[in-house]
């Protein structure tokens, strides 16, 4: 009873009083400087990472600057947030490149865009030592956007999603009715798949309703807090279509430019601090969570089969190279990326070893 009282609030959106919950000292909060940031998440472990972040500004500044965060909706809609920011309407907002990346296709290579043989913590190296930032700061003068953008908290790999029959073999996917977002919904159109992009709060009710066959979201936590488990068994962990996302926290840049050095300096430490506090706590909650799903709710998990694999990587390829051929920018974030993850995952491939092989070996 308790878990389904959660959900429906997890689902309303519910607001949350993260100043409230985040809060600092009473004798800093009249003399400092607050940043309202409006979060696209309305509940659940986005909503408490977007919180994180804040709370580490917080303390950070000893009060002397305050992340007020807001949730999902509270001022415009998550497709708003970013033009709210860069009028001024929001100080900052908490999502992901492939909320907007209906202004550049480009803003989807920063997160969401093809495997080239790394994880998200790889992409976040090319952000911060490989000349990411600097390429998207890049755009944000091309697209002539008034705000200043710091990525954290790698993600695993999300999984290929929840299917009413299971998926063996990549020709099944075709005609499937499918929830993604980004770019991975060119992908799976490229794959034969009919694409609905879906808010997170709409995917369990349209799946339930059969308007979609198929979905995905980002991972066992939040699959759980949306129900998933109540409108499917089949849960297939691995895939390429989204396979190394972070967070975006974005900020209006004459905000920002109004910052003493010391108060930048905290939000970009802040923010790469995050990296670590997310990946822990994340990946701890999100094996908790798989194990309900599969010891409660009765959810078969499986890997997504090799061959649905290729096929993305070959759909990532068609739909890749096709946007590069119009779009020069796009391109040349790509050939950076290429440069990085060649290097870097040929260095981390020959160095590291088979950690599978060595689980089996206690566990299997």
């Amino acid at each position: 009873m308790t878990e389904q009282l959660n959900r429906r609030k997890f689902l309303r959106g519910s607001a949350v009083a993260g100043a409230a919950a985040l809060a600092t000292p009473a004798i800093a909060q009249d003399a400092g400087t607050t940043i309202k940031m409006q979060a696209a998440w309305g509940g659940g472990i986005f909503l408490e990472n977007a919180q994180s972040f804040a709370a580490r500004v917080n303390e950070m500044s000893g009060g002397s600057l305050t992340f007020e965060v807001l949730s999902v909706d509270a001022v415009v809609k998550t497709s708003q947030m970013q033009d709210a920011v860069h009028r001024g309407v929001l100080d900052a907002a908490h999502y992901v490149p492939a909320y907007w990346y209906g202004k550049s296709k480009a803003a989807s290579l920063f997160g969401t865009g093809p495997c080239f043989g790394w994880s998200s913590q790889e992409v976040l190296g090319w952000v911060y030592a490989g000349g990411g930032q600097e390429l998207f700061d890049e755009l944000m003068e091309t697209l002539q956007l008034n705000v200043v953008s710091f990525f954290n908290s790698p993600m695993p790999a999300q999984p290929l999603g929840w299917f009413n029959q299971p998926i063996t073999d990549a020709a099944q996917v075709k005609g499937l009715k499918y929830r993604t977002v980004g770019l991975a919904a060119d992908v799976m159109l490229e794959m034969g798949m009919s694409v609905v992009q879906l808010p997170g709060g709409e995917i369990q009710p349209a799946m339930k309703s059969g308007l979609i066959d198929a979905a995905e979201f980002n991972n066992p936590t939040s699959d759980r807090d949306f129900g998933m488990q109540d409108v499917s068994k089949n849960y297939m962990l691995a895939s390429y279509h989204q396979s190394q996302e972070f967070f975006e926290v974005t900020i209006n840049k004459d905000k920002f430019n109004a910052l003493s050095d010391e108060h930048k300096a905290i939000i970009k430490n802040a923010s790469m601090a995050e990296n670590s506090g997310f990946y822990w706590g994340n990946t701890k909650r999100y094996s908790d969570d798989l194990i309900k799903l599969q010891a409660q709710d009765g959810v078969t998990v499986t890997r997504t089969p090799d061959s649905v694999m290729q096929a993305q990587l070959v759909a990532w390829d068609a739909v890749a190279n096709r946007i590069a051929e119009e779009d020069p920018f796009f391109a040349k974030v790509m050939e950076s990326q290429k440069a990085y993850a060649k290097d870097v995952m040929n260095y981390l491939n020959l160095n590291q070893p088979d950690y599978k092989m060595a689980y089996n070996h206690y566990f299997a």
